[in-house]
């Protein structure tokens, strides 16, 4: 029947829940994304090694022990090489990633920051718990992010960061001078933090050729170049120094 020109004969029925062309069309967008993930996944290596710190005297610096036992310099602080923790490696440079938002997490406790350094890819959310019956005042006046959350104690408030530029954050409390903790802001998330005997693991890193960077807060950092394999292990081991080569 029509009228006034308007078909009004009831048209063909679409699949239910398909909506017809557009649903057939989304379903194979996601059959053509997940493969995509899966392919991307197969082609990806693993980086691992270790990194450990070496006295001067061992890399050839212009420091020495005697120096120390002085009287000048007797109580001078000493770094004690064979303790240092919270090493960082990660690939420089931008690379594509996943465009999740992530979250981590710094916790005050005991009138400490913990962990002492967070590594965290460019655009993390870092929340700030305060876990002591006492307040602190948690800020940093980095160039990159500064900020100032003010005082606060358990059970109060947990308040919140967004870290989106590259580069070091120093944060400290402005009640305890002794807490202090370092947020490392790296521009892909291809990085791992060192465990208690100086392993490092990264994994599902894509093939190709990058410059892999070893970091502590107080010894110069080391770059290797690496090439990694669209399947397998790669090991690239660190020695960080005074003295030694590096940036």
């Amino acid at each position: 029947m029509t009228q006034r020109g308007i078909n009004l004969a009831p048209g063909p029925e679409r699949p239910a829940g398909g909506h017809g062309v557009v649903g057939r069309r989304r379903a194979q967008l996601s059959v053509l994304l997940a493969f995509a993930v899966m392919s991307s996944s197969a082609l990806a290596g693993t980086l691992a090694g270790t990194v450990r710190a070496r006295a001067a005297a061992e890399t050839g610096g212009a420091g020495n022990d005697g120096a120390y036992g002085s009287r000048r310099y007797r109580f001078v602080e000493r770094i004690d090489y064979d303790r240092l923790q919270d090493f960082v490696v990660s690939i420089e440079g931008p690379l594509p990633a996943a465009g999740d938002s992530r979250v981590d997490t710094v916790v005050q406790k005991d009138a400490a920051f913990e962990p002492h350094v967070l590594p965290v890819v460019a655009g993390t959310v870092v929340r700030w718990p305060n876990e002591d019956d006492i307040y602190h005042n948690v800020f940093s006046m980095s160039d990159e992010t500064p900020f100032d959350l003010k005082l606060y104690k358990r059970g109060e408030r947990v308040p919140e960061v967004r870290f989106e530029k590259v580069g070091r954050v120093d944060v400290f409390c402005g009640i305890h001078t002794q807490m202090h903790c370092i947020i490392l802001v790296l521009p892909n998330p291809f990085f791992a933090k060192t465990d208690n005997r100086g392993r490092y693991t990264i994994k599902d890193v894509p093939a190709g050729t990058y410059r892999l960077k070893a970091w502590h807060e107080r010894l110069p950092s080391r770059v290797q170049e690496v090439v990694v394999p669209a399947d397998g292990t790669v090991t690239a081991d660190f020695v960080l120094g005074v003295g030694a080569a590096g940036e």
